[in-house]
């Protein structure tokens, strides 16, 4: 399988990159930055330099070219302000969904958070706020195309080692989750078409990884 990551940088992307190398796929990172190459190849990954702020859908389109999956796990980060959570955690995931259908890629998963079914409660951090608002606007847009859609919102992340056990559902409890337990369900669901049109949360957990992907069946 070759699998274009956008937001090939982060933590969680190069995660995934390790994974899908260590099953022999393909993993083509997107980052902003070429200084961040370097990080990529050692993870496993291809790199192709690409802003998703000022990429066209033509070029981003051409990048996905021979994908069988595109995984949006972009994000603005820490210290990024209310209007780059718009640009980059909703516009860019538009952009990769515009690109992916472009370019006939129908399997995207999106990664997303939990927290954003409901409107931001009064007093929350107007940056985070402007995040939650962001990702669902994100969510919305992909919800409504014709492409082999899974959402998939983790709990609060965690470095910690990872335990290969999750709660995987609709509507999880709250939880905690290691980055490393998110990047090996996302691969487990890149594996499982039977996923696709489905919202998934994840936490941690005592179902394996393998067993709690293979039950997602959308009906």
């Amino acid at each position: 399988m070759r699998v274009v990551i956008a937001g090939g940088h982060g933590k969680i992307a190069q995660l995934t990159h390790r994974e899908l190398a260590g099953r022999g796929d393909t993993a083509v990172g997107l980052i902003r930055n070429p200084d961040h190459a370097a990080a990529l190849r050692a993870a496993g990954a291809h790199p192709v330099v690409a802003d998703l702020e000022h990429v066209g859908v033509d070029e981003l389109a051409a990048h996905l070219h021979d994908a069988d999956a595109v995984l949006f796990a972009a994000g603005a980060g820490p210290g990024s302000g209310a209007a780059r959570k718009d640009s980059v955690d909703r516009a860019a995931a538009v952009l990769l969904a515009d690109a992916a259908q472009r370019a006939n890629v129908r399997r995207y998963l999106l990664l997303s958070s939990v927290g954003v079914e409901d409107e931001p409660s009064a007093g929350t951090d107007e940056v985070f706020a402007a995040y939650l608002r962001a990702k669902r606007a994100a969510e919305d847009d992909l919800t409504g195309r014709d492409l082999d859609w899974t959402i998939l919102r983790p709990g609060r992340l965690t470095d910690d080692p990872p335990t290969g056990r999750i709660t995987l559902a609709r509507h999880a409890p709250p939880g905690a989750v290691t980055r490393t337990d998110v990047a090996r369900v996302l691969v487990a669901l890149l594996y499982h078409p039977r996923s696709a049109g489905v919202i998934l949360e994840v936490v941690g957990g005592d179902t394996p990884i393998a067993d709690a992907v293979a039950a997602v069946d959308r009906r």
